[in-house]
């Protein structure tokens, strides 16, 4: 079984990245019916665009149309779903069975049921097989154990997603009121404000009104603050239970976040399906996941119980900075643009699909684009030449380890 690598795509510039470090698809939102709001996302002519580029690197493209909706919500609903059908996207994802109703009723677009949708055993799952479903993006509250005994219930030609890393929400498979109750932005209507991240100060009233004992730190309490999922190490793991696609939270994230997070993942889950009974997590991949930024890692629910310890600072930590894109490479010299601060002297990372990735570029010959030397590059999105016998791609990033 061929395992697909989804990745998020907040924005062109994020879809792009995303297919160049190797993801088999991607998911994004229109500008309505999608959970992010606060991304990017895409208009009609963006999403037709974003298509036309998808399947012309022979990828997949799935639209999220997975808010709880409310009546007024449906007015537009059938012309939206025809037009991405005309568009061509690969699927859409939904949660709300009116909608769900709507796409089987308008459209022959193939459905994937959200994680939105709470599916956590095989009684669930099989009704939903019976709605038209041809994928379940199953709740994040499941064991490995679950998975399988859901797997077991189904037909063949449904298939099992689930994420592999990435923010949770500390809700209920994300069904979180706490954001709409304390600013009126309803989080399964996309505009969470990631209430649960804040400062909270937690006491039980019958014991007399102390407070709970909780982790914090000079900052704060974040009782309600979840870490960060990462089963990279577990590729096999997860792919023996059945899943069939690996999806990778962070349409809000950044182009540095999805680029490193796609590398690490399709490098090793090529590593497993080349050699499936020898796979063993690749220690410069475990490595590299700790070079962008996340809160404390955590394997969830997929060993049973999950991690007692699932509450960390608000604060999440970063190894490496994001340094460079890379917009072109010819005769030895790359073209740059600046996103951070870095000097001569500096010795540069480099994050590529290609062999040159984690080689280093020490910074020796840099100019602007009209050949002036230039020691320190500080201004922001300046366009520099640099010198390098280590060939690069315009995708590539340049990262420093921080300091």
């Amino acid at each position: 079984m061929k395992l697909e690598l989804l990745a998020p795509a907040g924005d062109m510039a994020k879809l792009k990245t995303a297919l160049y470090y190797g993801a088999d698809a991607v998911y994004l939102s229109g500008t309505a019916y999608g959970l992010r709001a606060y991304a990017g996302n895409f208009d009609e002519e963006q999403m037709q665009k974003a298509v036309e580029y998808t399947h012309g690197m022979g990828k997949s493209l799935y639209t999220a149309v997975n808010i709880y909706a409310f009546n007024d919500d449906f007015k537009g609903l059938p012309e939206y779903i025809r037009g991405l059908e005309r568009i061509g996207v690969d699927g859409v994802i939904v949660s709300d069975p009116g909608i769900l109703s709507v796409v089987r009723e308008v459209s022959d677009l193939p459905i994937h049921l959200s994680t939105q949708a709470n599916t956590t055993n095989k009684y669930a799952a099989k009704f939903w097989a019976e709605q038209g479903v041809s994928r379940i993006v199953l709740a994040r509250e499941l064991s490995l154990k679950d998975i399988c005994n859901i797997r077991d219930a189904l037909p063949e030609d449904v298939e099992l997603e689930a994420f592999v890393h990435g923010a949770m929400c500390v809700s209920y498979s994300g069904r979180c009121l706490l954001s709409s109750f304390l600013t009126g932005r309803n989080g399964n209507r996309g505009e969470c404000v990631q209430a649960c991240r804040w400062d909270y100060e937690v006491r039980e009233k019958s014991k007399g009104g102390e407070y709970l004992t909780v982790d914090e730190d000079k900052r704060g309490t974040y009782i309600f603050n979840s870490k960060d999922l990462n089963m990279l190490a577990y590729i096999d793991k997860l792919s023996e239970v059945g899943i069939s696609s690996f999806k990778i939270e962070g349409r809000m994230k950044s182009e540095y976040y999805v680029a490193t997070t796609v590398n690490a993942y399709r490098r090793a889950i090529d590593s497993y399906q080349d050699a499936p009974t020898e796979y063993k997590a690749n220690a410069e991949l475990v490595a590299e996941l700790d070079k962008v930024g996340h809160r404390k890692y955590t394997t969830g629910f997929y060993f049973g119980q999950c991690d007692t310890e699932c509450t960390d600072t608000s604060k999440p930590e970063q190894e490496y900075d994001y340094i460079a894109d890379v917009v072109g490479y010819h005769g030895g010299v790359a073209r740059l643009i600046m996103r951070n601060r870095f000097k001569k002297g500096d010795e540069l990372e480099v994050l590529s699909p290609s062999g040159s990735f984690n080689k280093i570029i020490k910074i020796e010959d840099l100019t602007d684009t009209d050949g002036v030397t230039v020691e320190d590059a500080k201004l922001v999105q300046q366009v520099l030449l640099l010198k390098t016998d280590i060939p690069l791609a315009q995708g590539d990033i340049l990262r420093k380890k921080s300091a």
